[in-house]
């Protein structure tokens, strides 16, 4: 029987697992996942790490090695996670030499939270971590927030691979890649190639309608409810076709650049009334990645349905969004909440993570 889940590849989306420990990398379990379910890279952020590292003795004698170099407890747990970063990349380094080379295969890594309205604090800490994971696969996650933006611009003028994280409203997505596509015009301004240089830009999807549901149903508007951030993510993919099909654009694809995917995040359906493969099976559709957690990886091998969606539906979008203003629901502020709400979703494990490792340290 065909994979399910390797089969939505066919219709132009690579499927990346949102989940990394040292567990699923030495059991050979993300070698299984690359060769049966066709997943094509790893993200990881803070509170992942977080999960991996607390509830794991894999860690602990690492911790006590790096813990005698001195440092922070911050530096120490990004040595930590590189070195699973560089096993994962490693993996998929195959991937990333296959056919076009860099069009896929990639592993992200996360600046640290604290940073995420710190523009410059973020931009040269993305350029060190960049160095130090050293692989050409490897993408380091910005979140694009407004301070974000700059440090995006400037990462990308230095040949970095950026996962831009946390966006949720359109407006900031279109931001996103008008930085991307400056950072490019930079980077060829200043004598480099840029053929080499990949982006993603990660639009949270399920958050949102945790958010608007509720609303919706005191408004009565229960045939809305599950929709909006599927609407939204529709939005966004026109907003993406129309940005890089422009004249400006072809002037930098003449030289090699490769347009800004669109990463669809936050995919496990939050709401148990839902289908658990609801959001993957909705926006299936060229050019675009959808980071997954293993459950929901699981789920659709199981029973999901692969078929190309994503551009099914757009004058429904269209009006679904019209609806939700002429009920006098501020989609926008609700996003830019979402936003502060996330940086304080990232913080809060971080701060948790930090904590661990220090108390492993003492105990080692």
């Amino acid at each position: 029987m065909e994979n399910k889940v390797k089969k939505i590849h066919e219709f132009g989306q690579s499927i990346w697992l949102d989940f990394i420990d040292r567990e699923i990398i030495s059991s050979g379990n993300l070698q299984k996942l690359i060769d049966e379910d066709g997943v094509r890279g790893v993200t990881s952020n803070p509170a992942i790490f977080e999960k991996a590292i607390s509830s794991s003795s894999d860690y602990d004698a690492d911790i006590a090695k790096y813990g005698k170099d001195g440092g922070t407890t911050e530096e120490l747990f990004f040595k930590l996670a590189i070195k699973d970063i560089q096993a994962a990349a490693d993996l998929f380094n195959p991937l990333y030499n296959e056919g076009v080379v860099g069009a896929d295969g990639y592993v992200s890594l996360e600046v640290s939270p604290f940073l995420a309205l710190d523009a410059e604090g973020t931009a040269k800490q993305a350029e060190l971590l960049w160095k130090q994971v050293d692989r050409k696969n490897v993408m380091i996650k910005i979140p694009g927030t407004k301070p974000g933006l700059k440090a995006i611009r400037e990462s990308i003028a230095k040949g970095i691979n950026i996962n831009v994280t946390l966006l949720f409203g359109l407006e900031r997505y279109e931001a996103v890649t008008e930085a991307y596509i400056s950072g490019l015009e930079d980077h060829l301004a200043a004598g480099h190639n840029i053929e080499h240089i990949s982006s993603v830009a990660s639009f949270f999807l399920s958050r949102i309608d945790v958010v608007v549901d509720p609303l919706l149903q005191e408004k009565g508007e229960n045939g809305l409810v599950g929709e909006v951030a599927i609407a939204s993510a529709k939005k966004a993919y026109e907003i993406y076709k129309r940005v890089f099909s422009t004249e400006r654009w072809k002037a930098l694809e003449a030289k090699g650049a490769k347009p800004q995917r669109l990463l669809w995040a936050s995919t496990g359906s939050k709401n148990p009334a839902f289908k658990d493969t609801k959001y993957v099976e909705a926006l299936i559709g060229p050019d675009t990645v959808d980071t997954v957690p293993l459950e929901t990886i699981e789920a659709f091998r199981d029973h999901g349905i692969a078929a190309d969606t994503l551009m099914l539906g757009l004058d429904q979008a269209t009006e679904t969004l019209a609806k939700l203003k002429s009920l006098g629901i501020d989609l926008d502020k609700i996003t830019q909440d979402l936003e502060d709400e996330g940086i304080e979703k990232f913080n809060k494990p971080f701060e948790k993570l930090l904590k661990a490792i220090e108390d492993q340290k003492a105990k080692s």
